[in-house]
């Protein structure tokens, strides 16, 4: 059984639209595109060397596929994060393309909630999803996301797609590990833990159900 985490660059208000570059993603309007390029020099401050030692597979929805397969093929290995993604096996959500040009990469047939758990049940190791926002919040919505990696850049946006969206109840998470940058980058790393249900707020007065489901332990 694999685990599935989220791995997001976000603004500290949740913002995760254009992050790379000015053209990159215009819905709504959005004229703040490559937002994220300023703190990017000191990432490294906070990555794992070995990044993507523990990956087994990548997931994209088709938008982020796009961006990723038209820069990271084209890398050299001596990259860690390009050697990783161009030798792991990478799955791509979508309903309209079709052959991928990018080696190792595969559509995902089907229902995407169905598909993306037949995919953490088999093998081992994590199946890491970057970017991704729709896909991110279908598979939050029902529970499949168990890690979220998040990199929260200094600034507040005000405008633009957000991460998160609506759940149908709240969920706890477990702080696994938190670092900085010297640029204000905060990185993040939660286990999402269990569901905290409306039964469970409503079995005491004041919401105490809810508090104290929070404070278990994460599953």
């Amino acid at each position: 059984m694999r685990k599935l985490a989220i791995v997001e660059f976000l603004s500290v208000d949740g913002v995760m639209q254009g992050l790379g570059s000015p053209d990159e993603d215009r819905d709504g309007g959005f004229e703040h595109g490559g937002w994220g390029g300023p703190f990017g020099a000191a990432l490294g401050e906070v990555l794992s060397p070995d990044v993507g030692a523990q990956t087994s597979a990548y997931l994209f929805g088709r938008r982020t596929y796009e961006k990723m397969a038209a820069f990271w093929p084209t890398q050299p290995d001596t990259d860690p994060m390009a050697a990783s993604l161009n030798s792991t096996p990478k799955y791509v959500a979508s309903r309209t393309l079709g052959d991928l040009d990018w080696s190792g990469a595969t559509v995902l047939a089907g229902d995407v909630v169905e598909a993306v758990g037949d995919l953490k049940a088999d093998g081992s190791g994590t199946v890491v999803a970057l970017g991704s926002g729709d896909l991110v919040r279908q598979l939050m919505a029902v529970g499949l996301v168990d890690e979220l990696r998040l990199f929260v850049h200094p600034l507040l946006l005000g405008t633009g797609k957000r991460l998160f969206g609506d759940l149908p109840w709240p969920c706890s998470l477990r702080l696994e590990d938190i670092a900085s940058t010297s640029l204000g980058t905060v990185a993040l790393t939660y286990t999402v833990g269990q569901s905290i249900s409306s039964t469970s707020s409503s079995s005491s007065p004041g919401g105490a159900g809810s508090l104290a489901a929070a404070d278990q332990p994460a599953r």
